[in-house]
């Protein structure tokens, strides 16, 4: 399944807008001559831009207040595609109409391959098309962001709001919560490969974890997914499905916005396109930009905030120079050590693929979190070259700390065409003696004799690939993306910080940035679940941000 999407990585390309599809009644304005529309009467508090991972609960959480009136822009349709909600399913969304479909541009260390970034395109965002792995990160990881000058965002800080979404099967702990929209689950029916790749790894010394977050993320274990009840519990399933009658939530989809609106450096509006047509709507107290890693810059750009000198080339007039944003793109590198199988390997509606896991640290004195992860599929993962037929399992390799950095920029000022993705993978030698490690502990765990009734053939990198630099080649040939990419609108107080800690974008008023291109570093594990935790935490400043406004104007 997953090898015929590495197939079609070579002729996908990004697809085009939507038809427009409506959530909620709408105020439909007359269009002027000039083909714009301006909706004066349907003014809101907040504007929301983005109803994927982190969006979708700003939006929920704003509206608890029945006085605050949110408009939710969606670029994409509702999730209304049957295979969204069947968790084994989630591959053949890949490319398709609720897929961005992004490539990089020919990424110089990997051969000159483009490398596809499918990006949710659909209420849910990518929480919507991924693979429903519910990882929070390493303790460590917060504090270090703490560490970089960002104040109330260490681990004792953000924990409260993991366990504020989350709705746990194992129930109520000082790790855990229970009653929040979304739900968390462990494998109902887990592959016996998988479960044999946990006891693999424990007889070869590492720990047994049955819970990667809770109080230690090394070791091996079952990973635990957003889904509920056998389906997908995306954001918009969680968060956004339960509001659709609050009468304070305006849902607009096929609604790409093409531009932030300002007088001087107030934010005070949004443009957006819909069916053709450019409306422009007026905010009164934020927008809130959530459109992820790769949109949010470039809206930001389009809008004239970021790098002068690339805006300026364009032709896009400058509102605020600020050459961070776009800069610092973070993403885990993955490589697949894939063998076949001597028995079939049934999978469950429920599976989502990827149940197994286990985080290895390589080097104590240089990483307190695990710099690898990996991740046992119970399919056959691997590039086109390295295809075969019949049944095959996959030991995911990730570089959970890598060093090498992108960028992301605008082709043109045109809001249609796709942003310009340079990841730059493996830039960082260091990156790729991690995965060679990586790929060296996958082999010892396959051939411990707790697989021996499963593992055969070793398909990729395959067995004459022994010494280091056969390895370093391999890597170059087959390394892609586990679709983490974090940080081109980091948080900080350094002269490339996007926005400060209270996510507000620098020189700028009544603008923030809600979304995982907030992360100054890429979080150890699999992302979705901290994303949603920066909309957690995000919708509570801006509560506060509104009650201090609030409080400031009543008279005297």
């Amino acid at each position: 399944m997953l090898n015929k999407l590495y197939q079609r990585r070579h002729f996908l390309q990004n697809t085009a807008l939507f038809s427009t599809g409506l959530i909620t009644s709408l105020v439909h304005p007359r269009p002027t001559s000039a083909g714009i529309v301006e909706n004066e009467k349907a003014q809101y508090d907040y504007v929301v831009i983005g109803a994927g991972s982190a969006g979708s609960v700003v939006a929920n959480r704003l509206t608890e207040n029945p006085a605050t009136r949110v408009l939710l822009l969606e670029a994409g349709n509702p999730d209304t595609k049957p295979a969204i909600q069947v968790p084994v399913e989630w591959p053949t969304l890949l490319g398709t109409e609720v897929d961005w479909a992004y490539f990089t541009e020919e990424e110089p260390y990997l051969n000159k391959r483009k490398i596809f970034h499918p990006r949710g395109k659909v209420l849910g965002g990518s929480s919507s098309i991924n693979a429903m792995i519910y990882i929070r990160g390493n303790c460590h990881d917060y504090d270090h962001w703490q560490e970089l000058g960002n104040p109330g965002w260490s681990y004792h800080d953000v924990l409260p709001y993991f366990k504020k979404s989350e709705d746990q099967q194992r129930g109520i702990s000082l790790f855990h919560g229970v009653n929040g929209p979304l739900g968390i689950s462990d494998p109902a029916t887990p592959s016996p490969v998988s479960q044999r790749f946990v006891e693999a790894a424990i007889s070869r010394d590492y720990e047994s974890n049955p819970d990667f977050n809770g109080i230690q993320q090394s070791g091996a274990g079952l990973y635990q997914r957003t889904i509920q009840d056998g389906k997908r519990e995306s954001t918009a399933i969680a968060f956004l499905r339960p509001i659709f009658n609050r009468t304070n939530l305006t849902i607009k989809t096929g609604a790409l916005v093409s531009r932030i609106l300002f007088e001087k450096t107030r934010t005070v509006g949004v443009a957006y396109i819909q069916n053709g047509t450019e409306y422009q709507v007026r905010v009164s107290q934020e927008v809130i930009l959530s459109a992820g890693t790769f949109d949010s810059p470039q809206l930001l750009m389009l809008s004239g905030i970021g790098p002068a000198e690339h805006l300026r080339a364009l032709n896009i007039p400058v509102v605020v120079d600020l050459p961070g944003v776009g800069q610092n793109l973070q993403d885990h590198p993955m490589v697949s050590v894939a063998y076949q199988s001597l028995q079939e390997l049934p999978l469950a509606p429920s599976s989502n693929l990827g149940e197994a896991g286990l985080f290895v640290c390589t080097n104590l004195s240089l990483d307190a979190a695990p710099n690898i992860q990996m991740t046992l599929a119970p399919i056959l993962f691997v590039n086109p070259a390295f295809a075969r037929p019949g049944a095959a399992f996959s030991i995911l390799v990730i570089n959970n700390h890598p060093q090498s950095r992108g960028s992301v920029s605008l082709h043109s000022s045109n809001p249609k065409e796709p942003p310009l993705i340079r990841a730059n993978y493996l830039q960082n030698k260091s990156d790729l003696k991690i995965l060679v490690k990586g790929i060296k502990i996958a082999r010892q765990i396959a051939h411990s004799s707790r697989l021996n009734e499963f593992r055969g053939e070793e398909i990729a990198p395959g067995t004459e690939v022994s010494n280091t630099k056969a390895i370093q080649a391999y890597i170059r040939q087959a390394c892609d993306t586990v679709n983490h990419p974090v940080g081109t609108c980091k948080m900080g107080n350094d002269p490339m910080a996007v926005v400060d800690s209270q996510l507000r974008v620098r020189g700028i008023d009544g603008l923030r940035v809600v979304d995982a291109s907030i992360m100054p570093l890429i979080t150890t594990g699999n992302t979705n679940a901290p994303t949603i935790m920066i909309g957690e935490k995000a919708a509570d400043m801006i509560k506060a941000a509104q009650s201090v406004s609030q409080k400031r104007v009543l008279p005297s």
